[in-house]
């Protein structure tokens, strides 16, 4: 089976610009290719988890993959799949943000020996003239084609301001100013950049009479039709001290049933054989496959020592026994009023809940437990006594646990 029969069987790939070519060059590891990643956070999350998987395939077999940090694009903000507009970040935090993903993204990619390119768009965005750019590249874009992207289709009836406008010309300039400098020949990104790519393939084809390709994969969603890599907490992050691998692997092992088989498909290295008799597996069983899929991803961005403490962890919980690796927030006095402190206050600080409004909730409908026991009320309190030491074990529902201790 060839790369890119793989990526298919995967269900990977969404749309392709040319189905005669593309596939001829990422066979023969000829792909020079690029994604971006804008840096609008500290860390990645699990929604970058699948381009970093492909982006890993397509190295295994000789491409050369780009992994270009949005320095500069991060400015602007994608208007792609938003409803309202991003929070303008400094470039302080940018830069920062940046460094962050470099050092996640060195688990994923071989960066050693030329194997792998990484780049920053505000080497060459935050330098350009704005008239000068208007006349090198305004010419090559259609008004009526941009205003026909689905990107920003879904933004017009709310309001789309010109900066995010904008973003499509910046991110087709990324391309024309990687196959300038490095050879690019081919763009990936999720299937809702279609129409970015697309008009980053036609600059470089007006401008330097050059065809090259674009490629875009599926995005992943759960069946309940939201992005993968979201919780009531928030997102999944691959930081460990944002999210413990304790709480990586209990979000992938809580996967819909629906949803096991496919994510072990897009996001696992794992052979299509194997998973093909995953796939007439049952009840029960799936919990088995969930298992499975749960300990791979986090052996990928974890490790296989902190996977095995997960999964150690998460059954011992299941059956009830010790819970020595289950994510542990430490208290200190400033946490704690006249010497005690309220059960809402623990699951915010555990981020078991996302604001107190939220642990009220919880508690009232009957879902939290603390050292054992049902809380039923919110005003319940713990002494700074009864935290020392092993510390209370606080469950949110079936499946969020953390230790709690001073």
């Amino acid at each position: 089976m060839t790369l890119y029969e793989e990526l298919t069987a995967r269900g990977l790939i969404a749309q392709i610009t040319d189905e005669e070519n593309i596939p001829k060059l990422i066979n023969e590891g000829k792909a020079v290719f690029y994604i971006g990643f804008d840096p609008t956070a500290d860390s990645l999350h699990a929604g970058h988890f699948m381009a970093l998987c492909l982006m890993r395939r397509m190295q295994q077999y000789g491409n050369v993959p780009i992994a270009l940090i949005g320095g500069g694009t991060a400015m602007v903000g994608d208007p792609s799949g938003r409803t309202d507009m991003r929070q303008m970040m400094t470039q302080e935090t940018i830069r920062h943000n940046g460094e962050c993903f470099k050092k996640q993204m060195a688990r994923f990619i071989d960066f050693s020996d030329g194997k792998a390119i990484m780049d920053n768009n505000a080497e060459w965005l935050l330098k350009l003239n704005y008239v000068e750019l208007l006349r090198e590249v305004g010419p090559c874009f259609s008004v009526n084609n941009m205003l026909r992207a689905e990107c920003y289709k879904q933004r017009m009836e709310r309001g789309l301001s010109f900066l995010e406008f904008n973003y499509m010309i910046m991110q087709s300039y990324d391309f024309y100013a990687l196959h300038q400098k490095y050879g690019c020949n081919l763009q990936c990104g999720g299937n809702d950049q279609w129409s970015n790519i697309l008009g980053g393939t036609e600059l470089i084809r007006r401008k330097l009479g050059h065809d090259v390709g674009g490629m875009t994969i599926t995005l992943l969603l759960t069946s309940e039709g939201k992005k993968m890599g979201k919780t009531q907490s928030g997102a999944v992050w691959l930081d460990p001290d944002k999210t413990s691998p304790y709480d990586f692997y209990q979000y992938w092992r809580n996967v819909d049933d629906a949803d096991v088989i496919n994510c072990i498909k897009l996001l696992t290295f794992m052979p299509l054989g194997e998973i093909a008799e995953m796939e007439k597996w049952e009840g029960s069983k799936l919990n088995t496959a969930k298992e499975k899929l749960a300990w791979e991803l986090t052996g990928l961005v974890h490790g296989e020592e902190e996977a095995d403490k997960a999964q150690a962890a998460a059954k011992s919980l299941f059956v009830g026994g010790p819970a020595a690796d289950v994510p542990t927030c430490t208290l200190t006095d400033d946490d704690l009023t006249d010497g005690s402190v309220d059960i809402i206050t623990m699951m915010v600080k555990a981020k078991l809940v996302p604001s107190r409004s939220e642990g009220r909730r919880a508690i009232q409908q009957g879902g939290v437990e603390a050292a054992g026991e049902k809380v039923t009320d919110i005003a319940k309190s713990f002494t700074a006594d009864e935290l020392k030491g092993e510390g209370v074990l606080v469950r949110r529902g079936k499946k969020a646990f953390a230790k709690i201790k001073m």
